[in-house]
C-alpha cells in the first residue's frame, strides 16, 4: 500500500503510488511507528520544495530519519511529501529549499522582493505571506474569470470545478498524479467556476520571470 505522502495542487495529501519529480516537507506531521499522518497537516510555516536526490542521503519515507542520542532517543525526521513537479508544489503553497536548492531558492526570494517592492527580501517573509494564502491552511483562493486566464503567467494553476489545470502557452492542462493531459483552450473553461490555486505571492514571483520545473507530460 502506498504511503499517504503525495500532494495535489489543492495542498491535500493523498496515498498514491506515483512519486513525481520533487520532494518537500512541512515539518514533522507523521507517526514513525505506524508511518501514517497525524491529524495536523503542517508543523511550521516554511513549506519547502526539495530535490529527490541530494548527495548520498538516503531516507526512509515517513520513518525515523533523525539521529539517535542518549537523551531523546530516535526521533522522527521531517515528513517526506512528494509532488508531480514544481508547478504543483507552488500551487500547494510550497517554495524552494535553501539547503538542497540554494540557487533556485535565492532566485525565488529575489524575484519575490522585486514583485512586492521589498529591498532585502527574506524567506520568512515569503513563508508568512504564503501561509495566509494557502488553500490547505485556510486561505481563500480568489475567483478568476476565463477571460482573465490569458493575463496570468505560465505555471499558474486554477481550480475548474474540482479539477486542477495548469496554464501553459495559452492552454489549460488538466492535472493528475500521473501527469498532465487534455490541453484545453481557456474559453473551454468559461462555463466552470474558476479559482486560483497558486497563491498570489507565488504568482507574483512567476510574473517576475521565475521558471518552475514542469513534468515532461506538460510538453507532450
Amino acid at each position: 500500500m502506498p504511503l499517504q505522502n503525495r500532494v495535489d495542487p489543492f495542498g491535500a495529501i493523498h496515498a498514491a503510488p506515483e512519486r513525481g519529480l520533487f520532494m518537500g516537507n512541512r515539518g514533522i506531521i507523521h507517526d514513525p511507528e505506524t508511518r501514517t499522518l497525524l491529524k495536523k497537516r503542517w508543523a511550521l510555516h516554511a513549506w519547502i520544495i526539495c530535490v529527490c536526490d541530494f548527495g548520498d542521503v538516503r531516507r526512509e519515507p515517513m520513518g525515523r530519519n533523525r539521529r539517535r542520542d542518549d537523551q531523546s532517543g530516535a526521533k522522527a525526521g521531517w515528513t517526506e511529501l512528494f509532488f508531480l513537479d514544481e508547478v504543483t508544489a507552488l500551487a500547494a503553497g510550497h517554495r524552494p529549499c535553501f539547503f538542497c536548492q540554494r540557487e533556485r531558492a535565492r532566485d525565488f526570494v529575489g524575484r519575490f522582493g522585486e514583485a512586492f517592492g521589498i529591498t532585502e527580501p527574506r524567506a520568512p517573509q515569503v513563508d508568512k505571506r504564503l501561509h495566509k494564502e494557502r488553500l490547505a491552511a485556510g486561505g481563500k483562493p480568489p475567483v478568476v474569470a476565463a477571460d482573465e486566464l490569458a493575463g496570468l503567467p505560465d505555471g499558474t494553476m486554477v481550480d475548474g470545478g474540482g479539477n486542477a489545470y495548469a496554464l501553459r502557452r495559452g492552454k489549460a492542462l488538466r492535472w493528475s498524479f500521473a501527469g498532465y493531459c487534455g490541453a484545453q483552450d481557456f474559453n473551454d473553461l468559461a462555463h466552470r467556476p474558476l479559482r486560483l490555486l497558486t497563491p498570489p505571492t507565488a504568482i507574483g514571483v512567476l510574473r517576475r520571470g521565475y521558471e518552475p520545473v514542469w513534468h515532461p507530460s506538460a510538453k507532450a
